[in-house]
């Protein structure tokens, strides 16, 4: 199919719908946003993996996990109480970083090794960051939306390169829908909350 002069295939076009809509509902706090999700990231394992973006391609699978996960654990609280966000303790952003690097260079060295995968370390960085930030979002850590922003800019940046225009454009609405859901999660944050 061709949107704006671009060839588009039926893959992306309802991956970037269901992704737009997860989000959207992730900003609105309404559990939903996991079976949306898992819509969407199914969508996108099968694109990515067209594309040789294996490292996106496995991402998926692990926020598949992180969706089921969230959605159990989303479901519990809402059952519990009313819905609250924490932020993560500072010593436990240095954790963070050492697994975002260290899965990168792993990853990334694996993929440049042993595959034909375009952008292997690029691809790798972006996935170690959004594993982390999904993990943020299960946990409802406000700071899952400014990981979400950087990896979100970036992502656009590689996706142009791979000719993924539907989806570079997908990634700068989840930017604005970042931004929005930073704002509203802030409004239910919980000051004294713990990293885990």
């Amino acid at each position: 199919m061709e949107i704006w002069g671009q060839q588009i295939s039926i893959t992306e076009l309802f991956g970037s719908l269901f992704g737009i809509i997860g989000v959207w509902l992730t900003v609105k706090k309404n559990s939903w946003c996991f079976p949306t999700g898992i819509v969407n990231v199914g969508l996108y394992g099968v694109l990515f993996f067209r594309e040789r973006l294996y490292a996106d391609a496995i991402l998926q699978v692990f926020y598949l996990v992180l969706l089921v996960y969230g959605w159990i654990q989303w479901n519990k609280t809402v059952q519990q109480k009313e819905f609250s966000a924490t932020m993560i303790e500072k010593p436990f952003w240095l954790v963070l970083a050492i697994i975002c690097i260290g899965s990168t260079i792993l990853i990334g060295t694996i993929f440049k090794t042993y595959t034909d995968a375009s952008l292997p370390y690029l691809d790798s960085l972006l996935t170690s960051m959004s594993f982390i930030a999904q993990w943020m979002v299960a946990k409802k850590k406000l700071e899952n939306w400014l990981v979400w922003i950087v990896a979100d800019i970036v992502y656009i940046g590689m996706y142009a390169y791979k000719n993924l225009y539907l989806t570079a454009g997908l990634y700068f609405i989840f930017i604005l829908l970042a931004i929005r859901g930073y704002q509203e999660w802030k409004k239910k944050l919980v000051v004294n909350g713990s990293a885990g």
